[in-house]
Order: C-alpha cells, then sequence, then structure tokens
C-alpha cells in the first residue's frame, strides 16, 4: 500500500562564533573544569554575541539545510522553528526566519515544548506533509539559552550553550513498509505535573520579565532516564524494530550521564550514540539537529540508516522519532 512519508532530504546548521570553554567561565563562576566535565561530559559551548538573535541562528542553520537539499527555498511551503528563546514575545521567529529566506507563501510558526522541541517540530511536520497540507518543510530548533541563564547559579549556567540545526523534509511516496525512507512513526508525551523541576520564573503574564533558568538537576535526571524509555518502546512496538535494527542513536545532548545512562538502558551499543553535548553544551531544541548535522557532514549517516531521535524537556515533556535517513 503506497503511504506517504516525510524524508529528510538535507540538513544545516550554526553555532556562533565565539567559544566559551570550562576554564573561561571558571575565572567568573565558582566552577571548575574537573567540576564541569565529571558532572556533564561538556567542554565548551558557543554563545551568541550582543545583537545575534535566534532568528539570525536559524536562519543561517536554513540556509545550510537549503543548500544541503539542493532546492530553491520558495519550495518551502511550512517553517516550523522549535525554540523557547524567540527574539519576541510575538510575532513567532519563524516568520522573521521566513522573511529572511524572502519567502511569501505557506504558513510559519513556532512551537515550544524546551528540549523536547525539535522532536515536536519534527512530528507536526510529518503530519502536515502525510495529510497533503504541505509538501516541503523547513523544520528548525534554535535556541540562544545563554540569554536565560543566571551566571550566579553554577549548577545550571554550564550546562548550556547557543546554536541552530535544520532539517528539509520532503513527502515523498513509499511502499508503507519499516523499509521506506522517512519519519516512520514518533510519538510525543507531557505531563505538567513536573513544571517545578525544571522552568524559567519570568514570563509576560506573570513577571512581565524574561526571568532566569531554574532546575532541580537531580530530579530531572532522575526522570530523563525513566521517561524516555515508554516513547522508545511504542517506536520498537509501532514498527516491530529493536535496538539491534538501529544504525544511529541521537539523543538531546543534554549531560553525558543522562546519555550513557539512557542507552546502556535501552541496550543501544555505545558506537551507535551521536554525541555532541562536549563540544556544544545542552543547546536546548537545537540539540538534535545539531548533532544530527555533525553526523551528516562526517559521513556517519548514509542513506538508509535507521536513526532513533530521543529528547526530554521541561514540562516536562519527551518524545521519540524513528526514521530512515
Amino acid at each position: 500500500m503506497s503511504v506517504t512519508r516525510s524524508v529528510i532530504v538535507g540538513s544545516g546548521s550554526y553555532l556562533p562564533k565565539k567559544i566559551v570553554t570550562n576554564e573561561d567561565l571558571a575565572k567568573f563562576v565558582d566552577t571548575s573544569d574537573e567540576w564541569i566535565r565529571q558532572r556533564t561530559g561538556i567542554e565548551q559551548r558557543h554563545i551568541a554575541e550582543e545583537g545575534e538573535f535566534t532568528s539570525e541562528l536559524g536562519y543561517k542553520a536554513a540556509i545550510e539545510a537549503i543548500k544541503s537539499a539542493g532546492i530553491d527555498a520558495q519550495e518551502i511551503d511550512l517553517i516550523i522553528c522549535a525554540t523557547a528563546t524567540p527574539d519576541n514575545t510575538f510575532p513567532a521567529t519563524s516568520v522573521a526566519i521566513q522573511n529572511m529566506l524572502e519567502i511569501h507563501h505557506g504558513a510559519a510558526f513556532d512551537l515550544q515544548a524546551v528540549c523536547s522541541g525539535f522532536v515536536f517540530a519534527l512530528s507536526t511536520a510529518d503530519m502536515y506533509l502525510r495529510c497533503g497540507k504541505a509538501k516541503t518543510a523547513l523544520v528548525i530548533g534554535a535556541e540562544t539559552f545563554s540569554r536565560i541563564l543566571d551566571f550566579e547559579d553554577r549548577t545550571t549556567c554550564v550546562l548550556f550553550g547557543d546554536g541552530a540545526g535544520a532539517v528539509i523534509l520532503k513527502a515523498e511516496e513509499g511502499e508503507g513498509e519499516i523499509s521506506d525512507r522517512g519519519i516512520l512513526t514518533s510519538h510525543l508525551r507531557s505531563d505538567g505535573r513536573h513544571k517545578e523541576k525544571l522552568f524559567v520564573d519570568g514570563g509576560p503574564s506573570t513577571t512581565q520579565t524574561t526571568g532566569h533558568l531554574r532546575m532541580e538537576g537531580k530530579e530531572v535526571f532522575k526522570h530523563a532516564v525513566g521517561m524516555i524509555t515508554d516513547v522508545i518502546t511504542d517506536a520498537f512496538k509501532a514498527t516491530g524494530m529493536t535496538a539491534d535494527d538501529l544504525d544511529w542513536f541521537v539523543p538531546h545532548q543534554a549531560n553525558k550521564r543522562i546519555i550513557d545512562a539512557s542507552a546502556r538502558k535501552l541496550n543501544i551499543a555505545p558506537e551507535k550514540v551521536v554525541m555532541t553535548v562536549n563540544l556544544h553544551g545542552n543547546t536546548s531544541a537545537a540539540s538534535i539537529p545539531l548533532a544530527l548535522d555533525t553526523a551528516a557532514k562526517d559521513g556517519r549517516l548514509k542513506k538508509g540508516d535507521v536513526i532513533l531521535l530521543e529528547a526530554m524537556g521541561g514540562g516536562f515533556t519527551w518524545g521519540s522519532v524513528l526514521l530512515r535517513w
């Protein structure tokens, strides 16, 4: 039976030029390179310069993805930008990116699911393409998390960085089998009971300020490893696949210890895990597309490879996407 699949035909990324190492942070934060590496695996992160906005990062990643896909930007009829750090309260950052790309048709909107944002956005774009509401989608994860960090809180300010990643999805006909290229299945979850464990203490409706990120690290770690299991189990059930069928596991790049623990729990071999957290830090919604593009550029990802994406973010939100490259 013929079915419409959403196939990734190109990827791109952008990282601000400014690199801040652990040693750099230790000059003004009560921390050390050893302390950060042992607890997170992070060595450095990229930080946006003053005047460098989320939309600019997303636009530069989008340009790369468009070139990688070999398409004309005017083919794009859907843009979804996953971000928790938009340029403005409104309009959507995706609309700014759409304008930069000189696209004046189709739809553009932002999606907010924090660190799970790219997985949620990819799943949403897949639904638009599968039901025929769009043919070519640009899905972006872009963040300037450095703007919402409290640099007097050493437990959180060392974790995050800025960056953007993007993919181009095209609707293509498949056979309805797991051998098809494209998104095979996606599974999303949310549970608002956990809001206080990871949130920003500000907003237009509450404090009329941007606020700062607050996190209960141990609680987030505990839930992160446990919660992702159900959406990955659902992905395997939906396709009949197992961890042995995976070529690559591309998790949200939050913390090396979380990534390692998750892979062990799922019986995913370490050599199948794509990890960039050491170089990028946690870039929230940008982390998965950044890692994907890194693996695409260095030649790890091959046409036909089976790739599992998973993420968990504030809310809590969490989800998985299983696809064939």
